[in-house]
């Protein structure tokens, strides 16, 4: 029974969970943008994602770790009605035009439609596109004349949607239609431009028309002539009559052209002063617009060099706070370095000075702890050095190579200069028997107990002016 029942509770759990996991995967319709957010992963680069865009399919969402939400695909209509824009001619135009958009399903469009417009409502998306719209709308018409607005249609909408939908790609829009109704201002240009075209095109039409009845004027009169010559040849009497007939109708005729041309010589002026006055205007339109521009650009390039004089002062400033901070932590390892190596030369002098303490101690005690007698055992222990030296000091002397210039005289004690210079020299080096008393020794008997008496005096040298020894 026990183990019914646990079957029983695998089995619903095991339906429990297969009804959890068919209810987590979702299904995106056709008309919409399923956006699943949460833990969704990384990039490629490595950066983490915001959320995964699914159009036309379907995803399993984790619970607890991960959401969903849609986004409608249905298009937007924005009536866009712009009123006193700025034309390229300074002249402000109306442009009422409708636009219509929609959420992108471009990868990379509908990511930013997720990132940006996710949780808005459709009439919040409508103005956020409507504000875009209005701005890439005017910047358009802002470069472009009254002239190209108005006959080249084409090349207008193309700008236009050129700029817009660069713009609505940005928070993941595109723009699918764009309808401009009609284009007026208010100061009546256009329809002046309207109205010179019409009267250009009557004034040809007249032209055209008094041509032709001029031409069929001329014919019909040089068919009468021919008729008039042929019959005057039969009929004498009557020719003189139609002859006076002819002139009168050639002088009406006459009179007729020169009305035509005088009036057509009045359309054509009119036509060409029209068109100066138009050149004119647009002339003095154009200085204007490029006093504006020269002194946006002025202005411009000014705030360039300020910002780029800014840029270089912080970065001089930066560059001398990096140089003074390294030359002071130069000169802090430098000091450090002088003072470890000071302290370990120290460290040496007092360890050497310690030792030789401790060997000074261990002399002294093994005197008996006489100072007197271990002064007497270190003097012992260097007395063949001392030899060595006082040997040292007198073995490179050449005594044939010394010469000495005296006057022959002796001295008090009878001795020669000579004499003198080398007893004088031999008595500068300590004998042995004193170099022991100064050290408190005794030197014993087999090198001598008693200083040595002092040399019997020479015989008198003969009076040379030199010795050489």
């Amino acid at each position: 029974m026990e183990g019914l029942i646990l079957i029983c509770v695998i089995v619903v759990l095991l339906f429990s969970l297969m009804v959890l996991i068919l209810s987590r995967y979702k299904k995106c319709p056709s008309d919409k943008v399923m956006v699943i957010y949460g833990k969704v992963g990384s990039n490629k680069d490595g950066s983490t994602r915001s959320a995964r865009c699914i159009h036309g399919g379907a995803a399993f969402v984790w619970p607890v770790f991960q959401a969903f939400e849609f986004l409608d695909l249905t298009p937007l209509s924005i009536s866009v009605d712009l009123e006193n824009a700025l034309s390229r001619q300074n002249i402000r135009i109306n442009v009422p035009s409708r636009f219509t958009v929609g959420i992108s399903t471009e990868p990379g469009v509908m990511q930013n439609a997720a990132e940006r417009l996710l949780g808005l409502k459709l009439q919040e998306i409508q103005e956020l596109a409507k504000d875009i719209i209005f701005g890439q709308l005017r910047l358009v018409i802002a470069t472009m004349d009254i002239e190209e607005i108005n006959t080249d249609r084409d090349k207008f909408l193309e700008a236009v949607s050129r700029n817009v939908e660069g713009e609505l790609k940005k928070i993941g829009l595109r723009l699918i239609n764009v309808n401009v109704t009609d284009i007026s201002d208010e100061s009546g240009y256009i329809a002046a431009l309207g109205k010179e075209a019409a009267a250009k095109a009557i004034n040809d039409a007249k032209k055209s028309v008094a041509e032709k009845e001029r031409d069929g004027s001329i014919g019909e009169a040089q068919a009468h002539r021919d008729q008039r010559v042929q019959v005057a040849q039969a009929n004498s009497l009557a020719i003189q009559g139609e002859n006076t007939a002819q002139v009168e109708i050639s002088m009406s005729n006459a009179a007729r052209r020169e009305k035509e041309a005088e009036a057509l010589k009045i359309a054509t002026s009119a036509e060409k002063i029209q068109a100066a006055r138009a050149l004119e205007e647009a002339y003095a339109a154009e200085q204007k617009a490029e006093t504006a521009r020269y002194a946006r650009e002025k202005a411009t390039q000014e705030a360039d060099v300020i910002v780029r004089t800014e840029i270089e002062k912080r970065k001089k400033e930066l560059e001398a706070e990096a140089e003074a901070e390294q030359i002071r932590r130069r000169a802090r390892g430098e000091a450090d370095a002088i003072l470890a190596k000071m302290q370990a030369e120290a460290t040496g002098m007092q360890a050497m000075l310690t030792k030789q303490a401790e060997g000074l101690r261990d002399i002294v005690t093994a005197a008996g702890g006489d100072p007197s007698a271990a002064l007497r055992l270190m003097l012992a222990d260097k007395m063949e050095e001392l030899m060595r030296i006082q040997v040292e000091a007198v073995k490179g002397i050449r005594i044939d190579k010394v010469t000495v210039w005296d006057n022959g005289a002796s001295g008090q004690d009878g001795k020669t200069a000579t004499a003198g210079f080398v007893s004088g020299m031999m008595k500068s080096i300590p004998p042995l028997g004193e170099l022991f008393d100064m050290a408190g020794m005794k030197l014993p008997d087999y090198l001598g107990s008693e200083k040595a008496s002092a040399p019997q005096q020479a015989a008198p040298a003969p009076e040379t002016p030199s010795d050489t020894l």
